[in-house]
């Protein structure tokens, strides 16, 4: 067994393990997992020391499955979908150790369920069979319905039904594309295959790849989710645990926007130029429809889900680009979203315990009292808005830069929701933070035990470690970006109109260099 099926399949063996526990004691219970994890998250590590940037798909392994089909398990790595990798088993660690105290009942279904979710995500992200990757893209629905459902908040069953309606809508329709490819492929002859490799190279009519593109899109706009398939994730994120809101927030979503790189838009590409500007169109919108929701938000959970609808349209934008510079800020700002918002609704879960309430109104001039978590919470909101020196800085720079150099009004607009978004973050960190205290109760509330600042640690240094030196990411997913850009710019794209035409393509390194004063050559990037 290679390491990728070991760490596909090991949290959900460890998850099984957990069910069968002989005893309800929640050291033991709590203990296991986290040392499952964080064995799960260490073994990860060797993918980002053992990974040849450039060398396309790694660890590759193969398997007859279904072999009369054509059928089989088939997964890889390559730069893509390492960080995402990296990113799910990082925070999966964080989920159960910042779950000890906030979980007080079901503790074996809660902590197998986040390695259940844990399995169903890194097999997506890993998977090069398109069979492969559809099971693991519904299984994942399975520990995400329960975390929700049954360690919800109020209105958990109305949030989880609706969740699960969305994605499965979208999914269904993105299964019949499946078969329709599989059959086009050959599968009615008997010689048909699922291989996303052999996929890539099947040369549909533009007239049938518009209809299969619509499909996998709306599954993968669902999941992202753009406007106007939003509206299932405040809910989901609001009645989510705590540590429900991170894999959410952290990796659930990525996987959408790892669909349109992986599968849509490669297998379709001229069903992508068609759709081209409604899809820009609708991450803009989402950019500034999600920022424009969050300043009228009373809830400090609901705040954060909204604007992740608003991020995660930025991302949307770099990969609309369709050049290096802003397909590598996508990808890169999938995991500086990850981080930065899965930090946000860990910090939220940690008050909540204290307060049990999540209005804004009920909070102010709590720095003084609790300091240490105020300026863990400051850190993390600069760097959800892109103050330079920290990972979202970069990640927006490179989108925007991406998206100016192909549609430069789109680019314009969207500039508005990083207006937006320093003013809803310091907005909230200013009537939370700062003032007299409102209410007496605020003055009692303690500030983080070790347990829970050993939660943020890790998510600060990366915070700080890609805002200052991010070339070790953007050396491991750039040459793979460039691979794609190839596949993906067979056909000619995107024909921008005469008010709105591209301008001259400027590599991501260039762009970095002269943020910090430097010209390519004198040092490299920062």
């Amino acid at each position: 067994m290679g390491i990728l099926s070991v760490l596909i399949f090991f949290p959900v063996l460890c998850g099984v393990a957990l069910l069968v526990w002989p005893g309800e004691r929640h050291a033991q219970i709590r203990g296991f997992a986290t040392v499952a994890s964080a064995v799960e998250f260490i073994v990860s590590l060797w993918l980002w020391f053992g990974f040849v940037p450039g060398g396309g798909f790694q660890f590759v392994e193969s398997l007859d499955w279904i072999s009369r089909y054509g059928i089989g398990y088939r997964v890889g790595v390559d730069g893509i979908s390492l960080l995402l990798v990296l990113l799910t088993t990082l925070l999966t660690v964080i989920a159960v150790v910042s779950s000890y105290s906030a979980i007080q009942t079901g503790r074996k279904g809660y902590y197998a369920s986040l390695l259940f979710l844990e399995t169903g995500v890194i097999g997506a992200f890993l998977a090069t069979d398109v069979f492969l990757f559809y099971v693991f893209w519904e299984v994942m629905l399975i520990p995400m319905y329960f975390l929700i459902g049954v360690w919800g908040g109020q209105r958990r069953i109305y949030a989880t039904v609706k969740f699960v309606l969305y994605t499965m809508a979208g999914s269904l329709l993105m299964l019949v594309a499946i078969l329709w490819t599989y059959q086009y492929s050959g599968g009615f002859s008997g010689h048909g295959t699922f291989n996303l490799l052999d996929w890539y190279g099947l040369g549909i009519p533009a007239s049938a790849q518009r209809w299969l593109f619509a499909a996998f899109a709306l599954a993968f706009a669902i999941k992202v989710p753009m406007f106007p398939f939003h509206t299932w994730l405040p809910d989901a994120h609001v009645e989510a645990p705590a540590a429900g809101s991170v894999m959410l927030a952290g990796v659930l979503l990525k996987l959408g926007a790892y669909g349109f790189l992986r599968f849509a838009i490669p297998l379709f590409p001229q069903g992508f130029e068609y759709f081209a500007d409604t899809l820009w169109i609708l991450s803009v919108i989402g950019i500034v429809y999600g920022a424009i929701m969050t300043l009228i938000q009373e809830d400090i959970k609901s705040l954060i889900a909204y604007s992740s609808v608003s991020h995660l349209g930025f991302v949307m934008l770099g990969i609309m680009a369709l050049n290096l510079v802003g397909a590598t800020g996508s990808l890169l700002q999938q995991i500086n979203h990850g981080i930065s918002t899965g930090a946000l609704f860990l910090l939220v879960g940690m008050i909540y315990e204290r307060r049990h309430t999540r209005k804004i109104a009920d909070y102010g001039g709590i720095f003084a009292v609790v300091p240490v978590f105020s300026i863990a919470f400051l850190i993390v909101a600069l760097s959800s808005i892109g103050l330079p020196g920290t990972n979202g800085f970069v990640g927006e720079f490179l989108i925007l830069l991406g998206a100016f150099n192909a549609r430069p009004i789109f680019a314009t607009i969207s500039t508005v929701g990083v207006i937006l978004a320093a003013g809803y973050m310091l907005w909230l960190v200013r009537r939370v933070f700062f003032g007299p205290v409102v209410h007496a109760v605020n003055e009692t509330i303690r500030d983080l035990t070790r347990r829970e600042l050993a939660t943020l640690i890790p998510l600060l240094a990366l915070i700080f470690w890609i805002g200052i030196y991010p070339r070790p990411f953007l050396d491991r997913i750039g040459p793979d970006l460039e691979s794609w850009l190839k596949r993906v710019r067979t056909v000619e794209m995107i024909k921008a109109p005469a008010w709105d035409r591209p301008t001259p393509f400027v590599p991501p390194e260039a762009v970095l260099s002269r943020a910090a004063g430097k010209t390519p050559g004198d040092g490299g990037t920062p």
